[in-house]
């Protein structure tokens, strides 16, 4: 049995003339090859306790839209998010929010109780719902300010807060005031542990752009320890908790499988071996169990994105980018002669890949087959946008000329029209298709996320190599005559904006939630990615999480 050797990129004779950076390499090898979280019986048994359990937290959602008590329902609704088990009830989840939303003038919208107040708005925005930020103007004290003795109370009103849009004074105050006053309480060493951590995790990352599968490992050790628990609740939220992690695996295996055979034709060294990390990272955008097949593809996909990202940027010439793009836009193998051994072997592989994507989706039915092709190569394209940029040392004059060619670079619109045309196939509109494709301001807005958060992280790093592209820290400190940390300061307020741009087209666009819901997913993700330092290039960093996701059960 003969074994193929991989091709390397550049032969001898066609060395490349840039040298290439050297990554980390996978902390997981073939892990998920052997992995299996749970025996086929014991995921049998788990699935049919769910099912009862499933039953069982439906009778308590029912029981409780029948009752008066307004705030028992949000704390239900609130905790069936949290703990990431929502989806499994959207119907009920989205009639009692429109029963609260309709009933504007009771409780909630004319309520004296500022916890409630700041839950009402903050589940009913994330759902969509225009509720006015002016609910809060009966609770200014003398100094016109929002504020509350009560810690649990401030924490809520600080992640209502963040629901804001452009131009809402009172919650930009709300927010200033009250994280001043929740970091003041950590110092103080007042709380108890359980409280402290939730404030911890609130000023790191507010509720609302926390990633739904992160946040539910978490919460359900957090809901756990409540005295107030419903016991149901929370073994529900554990056994869907590990039946997904279980279904997580197996798509795991079958990359995995795809992987090795993918890197058994061509010499990986170039570029970030990263698949595990891409799945998490496509979970935090759709990680409902019953949607692996789009994990798996966008996991493909973006395995493609990262090598357009590792050719130009710090492998490729400016030559070998130019043919590559050019047989990459007219899909032709065959022009691609004046590439290197290697290089033809990477396109034709990615040619064959999406090719094999199209026919899957073909063979579902999917009308928007078609158009898994054309992001590929408009990734290509923005990709090699770039290298014009990085061969000129051009620095763009302001952050916005900067952004208005690295947003399409995120890859973020791709992310989440991939998700939509793979996840709901023909439910997803030729319309709303086309709509992701402009860039609105929720998606915009998300690939700004991503865009920014990444240059602050990675500026440091990236711009001690003399032939890479420049950042929008870099631009920013020129359009302002600024240091780095002045920079990113003025960065992270644009990043606010985008925020708000989110939240303002969530609010105002009559477009279906999913599509609304996974634009945000896209910038949550990104956020999470990119919170401390590029978690995606030094991937260590990610390992306890991904363990958490993946190999520990709960």
């Amino acid at each position: 049995m003969t074994t193929s050797v991989p091709v390397p990129l550049a032969s001898q004779s066609q060395a490349p003339q840039r040298k290439p950076r050297t990554y980390t390499p996978s902390p997981w090898g073939d892990f998920f090859l052997h992995h299996t979280p749970c025996t086929p019986s014991q995921l049998l048994s788990m699935k049919e306790r769910a099912k009862v359990k499933e039953q069982q937290v439906r009778q308590i959602i029912q029981e409780t839209m029948a009752s008066s008590n307004l705030l028992r329902k949000l704390e239900l609704v609130d905790t069936l998010q949290r703990l990431g088990v929502d989806y499994r009830y959207n119907e009920e989840i989205d009639q009692l929010l429109r029963s609260v939303y309709d009933d504007d003038d009771r409780d909630g919208g004319g309520s004296d109780d500022l916890y409630l107040t700041s839950l009402r708005l903050y589940l009913l925005r994330k759902h969509g719902y225009t509720t006015s930020s002016d609910v809060f103007e009966k609770f200014r004290d003398e100094r016109g300010s929002v504020s509350s003795d009560d810690a649990g109370c401030l924490l809520m009103l600080y992640d209502a807060a963040h629901t804001r849009t452009h131009g809402e004074e009172i919650l930009d105050d709300i927010i200033a005031w009250s994280k001043s006053r929740l970091q003041s309480l950590l110092e103080e060493k007042n709380l108890e542990p359980e409280l402290a951590e939730e404030v911890r995790c609130a000023l790191e990352t507010p509720r609302f752009r926390r990633v739904k599968r992160v946040e539910a490992r978490r919460y359900i050790s957090v809901y756990e320890k409540k005295g107030g628990r419903d016991g149901t609740i929370l073994e529900f939220a554990k056994l869907e908790y590990n039946i997904s992690q279980a279904i997580y695996c197996d798509e795991l295996k079958e990359l995995t499988v795809w992987w090795k055979d993918f890197q058994s034709h061509i010499d990986m060294r170039f570029t970030r071996d990263r698949l595990v990390e891409l799945h998490f990272w496509m979970l935090g955008v759709i990680h409902e169990p019953y949607y692996s097949y789009s994990r798996i593809m966008m996991t493909k996909f973006y395995i493609f994105a990262n090598f357009f990202d590792d050719l130009y940027d710090n492998y490729g010439t400016t030559e070998e980018s130019d043919v590559f793009t050019a047989a990459m836009e007219r899909w032709d193998e065959q022009i691609a002669h004046q590439l290197s051994a290697g290089l033809k072997v990477l396109l034709v592989s990615i040619l064959n890949a999406t090719n094999k994507i199209e026919e899957e989706l073909k063979l579902q039915g999917n009308m928007h087959a078609e158009l898994v092709k054309k992001m590929v190569i408009d990734t290509a394209k923005s990709y090699h946008a770039e290298v014009k940029w990085r061969d000129e040392h051009f620095v763009p004059t302001t952050v916005e000329e900067h952004l208005q060619i690295s947003i399409p670079s995120s890859v973020c619109m791709e992310m989440t029209n991939l998700a939509l045309i793979s996840s709901r196939g023909n439910m997803t509109t030729r319309e709303d298709v086309e709509w992701v494709f402009t860039f609105p301001k929720i998606v915009k807005g998300a690939c700004i996320v991503g865009r920014i958060c990444n240059d602050i992280v990675s500026h440091e790093r990236e711009q001690a190599s003399s032939d890479h592209v420049a950042s929008t820290v870099q631009t920013c400190m020129k359009q302002y005559g600024v240091t780095t940390e002045e920079a990113t300061e003025k960065l992270r307020e644009v990043i606010e904006k985008a925020w708000m741009d989110i939240v303002q087209d969530n609010l105002e666009q009559e477009r279906p939630i999913a599509l609304l819901d996974t634009a945000i997913n896209v910038a949550r993700i990104a956020d999470f990615i990119y919170k401390r330092e590029d978690a995606y290039t030094l991937s260590f960093s990610l390992k306890d999480i991904i363990g958490s996701m993946y190999v520990y059960s709960v």
